[in-house]
């Protein structure tokens, strides 16, 4: 937890300090906790980011994992972070290498490296420039994921104070610096806690709670200003989902998923299939749509779209289409402005792919695209500007106005030069089938890079997002022009 803390000044929720008491019922950890947890990030109570971080065992020590991204400002001080780390560690968590990735205000390095003959050796790479370095070194290195875990494998003794040394790969340089025993108190939850204290930050204090397992469930910087906070990921899945369709900063490293090999010439693709790795088996397999999914192994599935679909399964939906012209939270269709607009797009069509491709074409052109939810179709229609969700919404509440079936999707879809990035459509139901319709990029249909993962518009039918993002890889296997 402590290198991501540390990476973006973070931590708090304000704690009731207690006297140091004995830690009887803290006993000595053997190993680190093999686990994956996730982390809110809050400033002055708001979740302005995330954090996951992955423990697994290897044959000689440990791999810890953490990736995430935050966007804060705090007293004048602005900063915009993702990243993606590696460690591997000994059994007693000693660094041996490591790789990471960040982007800290929009400036993008990579640094790896590994330890040789008390000597970590660096190399690093951006700003087009790649550059070597060797930081000599006594004793061991401990990276930022271990520093809470390093009083509780050994004797934990209150007011014991721990001198280490770490690796800061944002500054790119060795730091020492105390970590002390305080005592035992309880967590915000009530479940009893270790509370530790370090020296990471110049000035400030900066306080753990973790749990007898080795899990951090606190950590607090500068009274309470910073909080990073254990989450139930379920609970952190709709603002991941929020943010990452919103195309922000704050996710665009984290959610972006690149394809292999690159997909060139995308506005003449007619057709595409992918694999997907690190796909959760729990989630559903959406078909329709102009798409056809099939599992192709444990954590792995196939999806073809367009002209690659050789035969379109047979669904038979549980909700029946009328359900998709009835008005819904911020999809108003019945509202006084929305049946008006529907029907003058309507006007002179000659059937309901004609008002389809007006009223997608009308939507794109009305709405300004950008970053911030715009919010309900209402909303929206009188803003005049939202991301693809307020587009998305907007144009489902039109078409439903218009008579016309239509349901709100999200998934991933191809920008060229990139990679996939989550992105919300419709799906519109023309002549018996469903039709994937962009509203934000005016496509009808939808290019054959949209591929559906999730349906509907509220925030808690994103939430299973949490078991994909920043986890699934593609590899593209057919592409057809």
């Amino acid at each position: 937890m402590k290198r991501f803390a540390g990476l973006f000044f973070i931590i708090a929720v304000i704690i009731t300090a207690i006297h140091p008491a004995a830690a009887a019922s803290f006993k000595k950890l053997d190993k680190p906790p093999l686990s994956e947890r996730w982390f809110g990030i809050y400033v002055d109570k708001e979740l302005v980011g995330f954090n996951r971080q992955i423990i697994s065992e290897t044959a000689d020590g440990y791999r810890m994992e953490g990736d995430g991204s935050v966007r804060m400002k705090v007293m004048g001080f602005s900063k915009e972070a993702s990243m993606r780390e590696t460690y591997l560690v000994g059994k007693n968590l000693a660094l041996r290498s490591f790789e990471v990735e960040q982007t800290l205000n929009g400036n993008l390095s990579r640094i790896s490296g590994k330890v040789v003959d008390m000597s970590l050796r660096i190399r690093s790479e951006g700003n087009g420039r790649t550059t070597e370095k060797q930081l000599k070194f006594r004793g061991e290195i401990y990276p930022g994921p271990a520093l809470n875990l390093y009083p509780l494998m050994r004797e934990i003794v209150p007011g014991r104070s721990h001198r280490v040394l770490t690796f800061d790969p944002e500054e790119i340089k060795l730091k020492e610096l105390t970590i002390t025993v305080l005592g035992e108190e309880k967590a915000p939850d009530g479940r009893p806690a270790l509370k530790l204290r370090n020296t990471l930050y110049p000035f400030v204090n900066n306080d753990i709670l973790v749990d007898e397992q080795g899990n951090t469930l606190l950590e607090t910087v500068r009274d309470g200003l910073v909080t990073t906070k254990a989450e139930d990921p379920k609970a952190l899945g709709a603002f991941v989902g929020g943010v990452a369709l919103a195309k922000k900063d704050l996710i665009f490293d984290f959610s972006l998923v690149r394809a292999e090999p690159p997909i060139k010439v995308q506005q003449k693709l007619k057709g595409l299939a992918v694999e997907i790795s690190g796909w959760n088996d729990a989630l559903p397999l959406l078909q329709e749509g102009g798409q056809l999914v099939e599992k192709s192994g444990e954590g792995r599935i196939t999806v073809r779209t367009g002209s690659a679909v050789v035969s379109s399964p047979v669904v038979t939906s549980a909700v029946p289409p009328e359900a998709y012209l009835k008005p819904a939270e911020k999809i108003e269709s019945d509202a006084p402005e929305i049946l008006a607009k529907a029907k003058e797009l309507a006007k002179g069509k000659g059937g309901p792919d004609e008002v389809v491709r007006a009223v997608a074409s009308w939507t794109a052109d009305w709405l300004k695209d950008t970053v911030d939810d715009g919010g309900g179709a209402v909303a929206s229609f009188k803003s005049r500007s939202g991301n693809c969700q307020t587009h998305a919404r907007l144009y489902t509440a039109l078409a439903r106005a218009a008579g016309i079936p239509t349901r709100f999707v999200s998934g991933l879809v191809h920008m060229e030069g990139k990679g996939f990035l989550y992105h919300s459509w419709a799906e519109s139901l023309l002549e018996g089938r469903w039709v994937a319709v962009d509203p934000t990029y005016n496509q009808v249909p939808a290019d054959p890079t949209h591929i559906k993962f999730f349906e509907g518009h509220l925030p808690e039918d994103m939430t299973p997002i949490i078991a994909i993002i920043g986890r699934i890889r593609i590899a593209v296997l057919e592409t057809k022009y």
